[in-house]
């Protein structure tokens, strides 16, 4: 799928990839939702479904957070306070541990609560203001928003794919 360009191409691409994934993570023996058998998101590691999930929850709640602070305080720390863009991995591993007590329906129901809360802030927000002026240096909000939502969902459903494949 192309990079979305406008409003309309965000929700498609977000709600497609995220249709998709949710069909994988269907597929997913439910025995094995725990165990760690897919590459993490640091170097090195293993994670596992319900990581995975804790991930995109993770990366969705820091997107409410950021249009939060964006219309009520206008300071954001990126990508998250107490992390810089090179740790992201550690980052993850803040997510996972920020779930980790959650089953995995408890967390496919805030998975989708995330995303529908996602896409009700895109309605309300303009063309003009996710994809015409710079919000982030050179990156637009929609661009931000597509970096941490539709992107990881199609990166999640080709780990979850490559996991099924091999067993």
């Amino acid at each position: 799928m192309a990079v979305p360009n406008n409003k309309e191409q965000l929700i498609d691409a977000i709600e497609k990839n995220y249709r998709l994934l949710k069909i994988q993570i269907s597929r997913f023996p439910s025995s094995q939702t725990t165990s760690k058998l897919m590459e993490g998101h640091a170097k090195d590691t293993q994670m596992s479904l319900e990581d995975l999930m804790s991930y995109l929850i993770g990366w969705g709640q820091l997107v409410l957070k950021w249009q939060y602070n964006r219309d009520n305080i206008g300071e954001i720390d990126f990508p998250e306070t107490g992390y810089k863009w090179n740790q992201l991995g550690n980052l993850a591993k803040q997510f996972y541990r920020d779930y980790e007590n959650y089953s995995l329906d408890e967390l496919m129901n805030l998975l989708d609560k995330t995303v529908f809360e996602i896409l009700r802030n895109i309605e309300l927000t303009t063309n003009f203001e996710l994809y015409e002026k710079p919000w982030y240096g050179k990156w637009t909000l929609g661009r931000m928003i597509q970096f941490n939502t539709a992107s990881p969902f199609n990166n999640a459903k080709n780990r979850i794919s490559k996991y099924l494949k091999s067993t």
